[in-house]
């Protein structure tokens, strides 16, 4: 895939925590990113993304702009020793997750995320000690896999994790080296 240079990700800061609160109240984020949990306040997002802005968190977040226009939320988080229960055998230092949506549903199916992911993945590939970037989608959310899979993702196979199964895809710096297969245990 090609460098994106018109989406531009910039550190969430606390001004956009109302912003971001509005963004995962609507329909189309709680599908995937809310579960059965009401929507949170204000006071659940400080709680919750003010840590996250720390220098020492090992949780990114951004938000994805185009023509300084915000379009989307983006996470990345070291994902050998995240803890709660997620990707406890993982042994890759440089491996990087990431979480992410559009905040506009009506820009849905029309390449918008597969160009933020593309562009988000190449940015962490970018970086030393990356090696591979992962997600791990709902197994019945085919845009999002279908989104992953134009960016370069490919499918390792599904998973149980903390909020249930997951389709467990990567992204390699290097293809040919060897990646964690959630199969052998």
């Amino acid at each position: 895939m090609s460098e994106d240079r018109s989406i531009v990700f910039r550190s969430l800061r606390e001004a956009d925590l109302p912003l971001l609160t509005r963004w995962l109240a609507q329909a189309h984020v709680r599908e995937w990113w809310g579960g059965d949990e009401p929507p949170p306040s204000i006071e659940d997002a400080r709680a919750k993304y003010l840590p996250r802005m720390d220098a020492a968190s090992p949780i990114r977040c951004y938000i994805a702009l185009i023509d300084d226009e915000p379009i989307g939320f983006v996470q990345s988080y070291v994902v050998r020793g995240c803890g709660d229960g997620w990707w406890e055998d993982e042994t890759d230092p440089g491996a990087i997750g990431i979480d992410q949506f559009l905040c506009d549903g009506r820009r849905l199916g029309q390449g918008l995320g597969t160009r933020v992911v593309g562009a988000f993945v190449q940015r962490l590939l970018a970086e030393p000690g990356v090696t591979k970037v992962q997600t791990d989608p709902d197994p019945a959310n085919v845009r999002a896999i279908r989104c992953y899979e134009k960016a370069g993702f490919r499918r390792l196979g599904t998973v149980t994790t903390p909020d249930g199964p997951a389709l467990l895809m990567v992204v390699e710096k290097n293809p040919g080296q060897a990646v964690h297969d959630p199969k052998q245990r």
